[in-house]
């Protein structure tokens, strides 16, 4: 056989279509993908992290400062007598951040020190009464509009009744605030970074690369499926990837061997082509001296020449439906509305059938089936010339019998149903088994079955099926169901215009 190029593109361009698939790079593929969304899944964690992180920090700054300002009140505080200089004022708020300490005890208030007290307040804070939630919202608006504003912020001094209240610029705070944002920002995206990379190298190791492994071994074998090195050798391990290589090696193995078998059969077949071939014309002439010897007006020849023509029939019979079956696939079905009443008066014609078999024609003259004529003709004919072989022999056998073949059908909705029944022997068990398989479903000794093996295939074709039916009596009888072909909404609208 002359060697085929495998790299040639197929009719349907599968192989062209396959040539312009490439493999990602590792960025752009899966591994890529992970990484970017490991970042983002990771950055969004600190996010969700940073906002009670940044008012905690907020809020312990501001104690530290209270904590400051609450020393320096309880000292100016036990000095009633003393006047505090305005110069050691200033050191202390300067010390301590703030522009006024005011300290509430029993019920009075005392300004301990000041350098300009504000004509009022964007802001007042009181940090025994505040929650969670009130302590993020206000964190963060500072962030966004703080850095010039006069705030008050007041706390009780430890277990005791007093109160201490500072009155500040927030700007310092402000700062701080930014200062932290930034090195959370930087430590979130190190950590995203490495934990991204690390997932990265960790993934592609365990999953990319054995699906990589998985993609090449496949590309390979669908250039190659006939070689045996293009089987992929099973992973290690018992993960998924290995059950997975494991059923892919055992798909591949079997798949090369049924590529034998076809290749085998291939070149089996286009022999036994050529030998029938050779051997129905060897046949056809053996036909036509059989057909004379009957005409020899001598008891022996006449003994024997009748079996010896249906032997021969069976041989030329056994060869055409070998050669039909080995032809090119069957063309789709033109199908057509049509009565298939004038199809059954050209099969009784073509049956040709004896004196001692009745054709029964029971399809009435108005019923029209959609399908493709020539085909419909051919499944009925296969299993009419099955019966009328099946009644030949039997009637052979049983001498003064009739056999009978009827043909019938009717229209159930847009299904046309079709019978074919016969008063003959009936269908052998091992037959029923084997029903529409070549070579193993014939009812007759020497059949091939290839004849309901195409009659199957060509129904199938109008979307209809084929089925033996089960019958009290003697007799074979097959029932053909053949649906109508859906119109098509523009075909309908194309006949409206017209």
């Amino acid at each position: 056989m002359p060697t085929e190029d495998r790299n040639q593109p197929g009719e349907d361009g599968r192989t062209a279509s396959a040539a312009k698939l490439r493999m990602p790079s590792r960025l752009r593929g899966l591994s890529g993908k992970l990484l970017a969304l490991t970042v983002i899944f990771v950055l969004l964690a600190e996010v969700l992290i940073f906002a009670p992180s940044i008012s905690s920090m907020r809020l312990n700054w501001l104690r530290n400062h209270l904590n400051k300002s609450a020393a320096a009140a309880v000292v100016i505080d036990g000095l009633q007598s003393v006047e505090i200089p305005a110069e050691v004022q200033r050191d202390i708020l300067s010390a301590t951040g703030t522009r006024a300490i005011v300290l509430r005890k029993d019920g009075t208030t005392r300004l301990l020190a000041v350098s300009e007290m504000p004509q009022q307040l964007d802001a007042q804070y009181d940090l025994a009464e505040m929650d969670g939630w009130i302590a993020i919202r206000d964190a963060l608006e500072e962030i966004a509009f703080g850095g010039e504003r006069t705030i008050s912020v007041s706390a009780p001094i430890g277990e005791s009744s007093m109160q201490v209240e500072v009155v500040m610029n927030d700007s310092v705070l402000r700062k701080a605030m930014l200062q932290y944002s930034t090195r959370v920002a930087i430590f979130s995206l190190l950590i995203s970074l490495m934990t991204g990379a690390l997932l990265f190298i960790s993934v592609n190791r365990l999953l990319i690369r054995p699906v990589r492994r998985l993609t090449h071994n496949i590309e390979s074998f669908a250039r190659d499926p006939e070689n045996p090195a293009s089987v992929i050798r099973p992973f290690t391990g018992r993960d998924e990837l290995a059950f997975v290589a494991a059923h892919l090696a055992s798909m591949q193995t079997q798949l090369q061997k049924t590529l034998r078998q076809q290749r085998n059969l291939a070149d089996l077949g286009l022999a036994v082509s050529k030998i029938n071939h050779d051997m129905r014309n060897i046949l056809a002439s053996a036909q036509l001296m059989s057909d004379r010897l009957a005409d020899i007006d001598d008891p022996i020849v006449k003994s024997f020449a009748p079996k010896l023509v249906r032997a021969i029939d069976r041989a030329v019979s056994y060869s055409t439906d070998v050669l039909t079956f080995g032809q090119a696939p069957e063309a789709a079905p033109k199908r057509r509305r049509f009565p298939l009443h004038s199809l059954c008066q050209d099969l009784r014609d073509m049956l040709a059938l004896g004196a001692d078999i009745e054709f029964v024609d029971q399809i009435a003259e108005d019923l029209e089936v959609d399908a493709d004529s020539e085909q419909l003709l051919r499944v009925i004919h296969n299993l009419c010339r099955n019966a009328a072989q099946a009644l030949s022999g039997f009637i052979t056998e049983s001498p003064g019998g009739t056999g009978r073949i009827t043909l019938s059908g009717q229209r159930i909705g847009s299904v046309v149903a079709i019978t074919i029944d016969d008063n003959g022997p009936g269908m052998p068990q091992k037959a029923r088994e084997n029903l529409f398989s070549a070579f193993r479903g014939s009812a007759r000794s020497g059949g091939t079955g290839l004849g309901l093996v195409i009659a199957r295939e060509l129904v199938l074709a109008h979307g209809g099926t084929i089925a033996l039916v089960e019958k009290p009596g003697a007799g074979t009888q097959f029932r053909i169901e053949i649906p109508d072909l859906p119109a098509m909404l523009e075909d309908f609208r194309l006949k409206a215009k017209g």
